[in-house]
């Protein structure tokens, strides 16, 4: 094992990760052949095979799972002398893995770019994945920061509310729910629902709002996809239950609306989260910094006027109290640059 080279170890990890050779080579930008190449120079080092080829798949012998281990304390202690030794060099360049739930796809990108632009020589990559994936590579060192609605219970983390986070029913926009006023949420029971997977942290509010207001929904699929979930819901083929950040483009054309249902938004926080016992390096704490300052403005900007809380939500709780308070103050002092703010009635939604 002397001989072992760090570059072996990463590609191991990735290909672990994936259980497959093509998307381990996509993730470090090598060539499937290189990926192949390196796993067995790994595997005549350790003198056993580490994994079990099946066409493109493959899967851990007992071996690899052992190997695993060590293989990312090697690589999770690395990252963190990487981070210490930055400190001394400054900001002036540095390389990011950012880690962010499906829902904050829909806006962390242009805040990435945002951040870019005063930082042009930092190094970032993205990693989307649900909140159940982002604290598994959270606790494996392999993410900077990460995203999301709520930090991981069962690791020591340091989260950080930096905006509001609406969530709430959206349907066709012909859809019954649409017509007349405000709906019960005994209302839901009616019309079968389109969910995310176990994991996800939408689902995980879902089903909360759910358990509150003692509703059993009708599970008609579950998908692991917000973008495939919209698409069934326009075609009105059920409900669902998802970020108001992530439906912004469909509101605008009418093409998705949000009902008004009793209890809802259900309004939570987006959170800047990392491991309590991360040394974060200058170009970490830098981007930290940023998303904390420009997260909750930026988002108002985008999507307040889109979807505004209900002052009439029922029985909040402080915490949704004050994010709320913040997404309407925020948004009231962002109207002037933001787009004019249409009906959420889909069917008079600016087609702009």
């Amino acid at each position: 094992m002397k001989n072992v080279t760090l570059r072996q170890l990463r590609v191991f990890v990735a290909a672990a990760r994936h259980q497959n050779f093509g998307k381990a080579a996509q993730e470090l930008h090598l060539s499937p052949p290189a990926v192949s190449m390196q796993i067995r120079e790994l595997e005549q080092h350790v003198g056993l095979p580490l994994f079990e080829r099946n066409g493109k798949s493959v899967s851990l012998t007992i071996t690899a799972e052992y190997l695993l281990v060590y293989a990312r304390r090697v690589l999770s202690t690395l990252k963190d002398a990487e981070d210490a030794l930055a400190r001394f060099r400054g900001l002036q360049s540095g390389r990011l893995t950012i880690g962010m739930v499906s829902s904050a796809k829909y806006f962390m990108p242009r805040l990435l770019a945002m951040f870019r632009q005063e930082h042009p020589h930092i190094e970032i990559r993205l990693v989307v994945g649900n909140r159940e994936q982002l604290s598994e590579q959270l606790q494996g060192n392999d993410l900077d920061l990460a995203i999301m609605g709520r930090p991981p219970r069962e690791l020591a983390t340091r989260g950080e509310p930096f905006a509001a986070h609406p969530l709430g029913v959206v349907c066709a926009p012909d859809h019954p729910l649409m017509r007349g006023e405000r709906k019960p949420a005994s209302a839901l029971e009616q019309f079968g629902f389109v969910i995310r997977e176990s994991g996800s942290g939408t689902r995980s509010a879902m089903e909360d709002y759910l358990r509150e207001w003692r509703i059993d929904p009708r599970i008609e699929m579950e998908l692991a996809s917000n973008e495939t979930i919209k698409q069934v819901v326009m075609s009105g083929m059920g409900v669902s239950f998802l970020s108001l950040h992530g439906i912004g483009l469909e509101l605008r054309s009418g093409l998705i609306g949000v009902p008004d249902i009793e209890g809802l938004p259900l309004v939570r926080s987006w959170q800047v989260v990392h491991t309590a016992s991360k040394m974060l390096s200058p170009s970490a704490e830098a981007l930290r910094y940023f998303v904390l300052e420009n997260g909750e403005a930026y988002l108002a900007r985008e999507f307040g006027a889109l979807q505004p809380t209900p002052a009439e939500a029922v029985s909040p709780s402080p915490a949704q109290s004050a994010a709320a308070a913040r997404l309407r103050r925020t948004a009231r002092q962002a109207r002037p640059e933001a787009p004019a703010a249409p009906s959420r009635r889909a069917g008079s939604a600016d087609p702009g």
